[in-house]
């Protein structure tokens, strides 16, 4: 074969695997209007907002500069579609244009937090897959994993068992992250999803509410508000908490506030490898759940007849600074204890305003 027709080759891949130039062109000049650390503020605060908007006014305080700089980011959203508006009175009000609501959910809440990890020197998962190979005698440590559970869980098939181990050792191997723990946790994770489902398939007429809590990442939001609700409730409510696309790990920022409340139940605590960790999220755990909350997800979470289903609008703690994260616990404090309320009897409800 020639270099000629080599060369040819290889253009032609390259064209077939790259998005087309009109595409390009218009994706750029979206990207181009988001790439202000201004307008992805504005664009953030709007898109978390309890309402889904807001006013300039409402974003100036973001900022100080002028009231027209800011409507003219504003219109720089609004030019290339990301932003609709209109006027009410003497207001402005501004949401997420609804062709972009999904892709702005994917930027906050998945690209945005990569990327910041990586600008503040967190250490890229490439490494993961190397660490991965090295575990070439996982197998056994498995094994024994699944019969442990089996001899506990005598209502859970034995080969069910080491089914959902292997299935909860790959799901926890996609996240990407240290593999240090890896074992562990998988232990922690099998041992959670067979409680759920033999909990799923009970019918019992008195049993212990159970709250599952789910985020994209499972690695902010939904964790806080799962120690929280642990926190203040105790045994008296099951906890769960799961992503849609759980990271590699809990936000540094989150796991502070984590070790903040100082409560061994928090968050699926086992031990001090397993206490604060994403995981992915299982059908089991929706059947076992009978409040749902979603913060961010979307149409990930299957929605089941006989469930309470609740989505909170929440800002993510990984992108926001030290005073953002601290509101942002602040509203999960007070939605969490509104939830608690409305679970548990009257009596018990009087005692979720402090700690257990």
């Amino acid at each position: 074969m020639s270099i000629q027709g080599s060369s040819a080759e290889r253009a032609t891949s390259a064209e077939a695997h790259a998005i087309g130039p009109d595409a390009a062109a218009g994706l750029a000049a979206t990207l181009k209007a988001i790439a202000d650390p201004l307008r992805l503020r504005m664009l953030s605060a709007i898109a978390t907002s309890p309402t889904g908007e807001t006013t300039a006014g409402e974003l100036a305080t973001l900022t100080a500069v002028s009231q027209p700089t800011v409507s003219h980011h504003l219109k720089v959203l609004r030019d290339v579609g990301l932003l609709t508006s209109d006027r009410r009175g003497t207001w402005v009000w501004y949401r997420v244009a609804p062709a972009y609501r999904g892709a702005v959910t994917t930027l906050l809440d998945r690209f945005a937090p990569a990327a910041v990890e990586v600008h503040a020197g967190g250490a890229p998962t490439g490494a993961w897959h190397g660490e991965v190979a090295g575990l070439s005698n996982v197998d056994p440590a498995l094994d024994r994993v699944a019969a442990s559970l089996a001899e506990r869980f005598t209502g859970t098939p034995e080969r069910e068992c080491f089914r959902v181990v292997r299935e909860s050792y790959t799901a926890l191997t996609r996240r990407g992250g240290s593999a240090a723990h890896l074992v562990p946790l998988t232990e922690h994770f099998a041992r959670q999803r067979i409680i759920d489902a033999e909990r799923a398939q009970a019918t019992g007429p008195e049993r212990t509410p159970q709250v599952l809590f789910v985020c994209v990442a499972n690695a902010g939001r939904s964790q806080l508000a799962a120690a929280l609700m642990q926190h203040y409730a105790g045994d008296r409510v099951v906890v769960r908490s799961a992503g849609s696309a759980p990271a590699s790990d809990v936000h540094a920022a989150v796991r502070g506030i984590l070790g903040e409340l100082g409560d061994t139940a928090a968050a699926d605590v086992v031990d001090d490898v397993t206490r604060f960790y994403p995981k992915p999220l299982t059908d089991d755990a929706v059947r076992a759940a009978d409040v749902v909350v979603t913060m961010g997800c979307g149409d990930a979470c299957p929605v089941l007849p006989g469930k309470r289903y609740e989505d909170w609008i929440v800002g993510d703690p990984a992108l926001a600074s030290p005073a953002g994260v601290a509101a942002i616990r602040d509203e999960l404090d007070g939605r969490v204890r509104g939830l608690l309320a409305a679970l548990l009897p009257a009596e018990d409800a009087l005692t979720t305003g402090g700690t257990r």
